[in-house]
């Protein structure tokens, strides 16, 4: 048994190098000033950036919940095609995924562009042009376009392993299709539901490159304001640390209060 312990210390490593000691310097720099003295000035500064947090977490939790309604209906039709089918389709899912993201959230900009593809089709039948880039439309759209994989995938994790029989039983027993999607399914699924939510709203509150590309300058978010204090002009690496520190905090708020659905006690992250 001990010999199967060692293992697992590769993995520990890993964890105290990777997750551990970034960790700690983020706390280290967000404690402390330009000297190494301890200070509140920098969580006490984050307060200046209310706005950009609430706009960030609205902007999130639409994204999410476009990715739930889309992904359920189609993690629901998926779980109960042939089994030749759904490998098919899952292909299909993940295909995107292939691509980099940085080139996949571009292709937006020249689908949505004010000389992109829809508004130079719009063109042709006489339709002025339609703002569409640089708007939080357009970023919502890119959140959802790049994390609807992320619901559909723990939506149908959960799904399959339905068995087929427990739909039949209630349809026997008089139930209608909405009484059993409630009744049945949706009970059933709630483990894919809030796992799908955490996968998708985590990176979405956190996002940058979207917001940068699609969203413009007048559509800035946490991940945004992270990075210009480490890689931008108004380099503050401490309030940078600050900020990333706040946000941990909401998003270690929001999944604990996501765990509380799951019947299990465990989020999938």
């Amino acid at each position: 048994m001990k010999s199967l312990r060692a293992f697992a210390y590769p993995y520990l490593v890993w964890m105290v190098v990777f997750i551990a000691v970034p960790l700690l310097m983020v706390v280290y720099f967000a404690f402390t000033d330009e000297n190494g003295a301890f200070t509140l000035d920098h969580i006490a500064n984050v307060g200046q950036y209310t706005n950009i947090f609430v706009r960030s977490i609205w902007l999130a939790i639409i994204a999410t919940v476009i990715c739930l309604i889309i992904a359920y209906p189609l993690a629901f039709l998926l779980s109960r095609m042939k089994k030749h089918h759904q490998g098919t389709m899952l292909m299909i899912v993940m295909l995107p995924m292939w691509m980099n993201f940085l080139l996949r959230t571009r292709a937006w900009v020249t689908i949505l562009g004010n000389t992109g593809v829809i508004n130079t089709i719009l063109g042709f039948f006489g339709i002025d042009g339609v703002k569409m880039i640089n708007t939080e439309g357009a970023v919502v759209l890119g959140m959802v376009y790049n994390y609807l994989p992320y619901m559909i995938l723990p939506l149908y994790s959960v799904m399959v392993k339905i068995d087929k029989s427990v739909l039949e039983a209630a349809d026997d027993l008089g139930c209608s299709f909405w009484g059993t999607l409630f009744r049945v399914v949706v009970p059933l699924s709630v483990p894919g539901i809030t796992s799908g939510i955490t996968m998708v709203f985590v990176p979405a509150i956190s996002t940058f490159i979207i917001s940068r590309m699609l969203g413009g300058g007048s559509n800035l978010l946490i991940g945004d304001l992270i990075e210009m204090q480490f890689l931008g002009n108004a380099y503050n690496p401490h309030l940078g640390a600050g900020i990333s520190l706040v946000l941990m905090v909401i998003i270690l708020l929001i999944m604990t209060i996501m765990n509380q659905f799951d019947p299990d006690d465990q989020v999938l992250i």
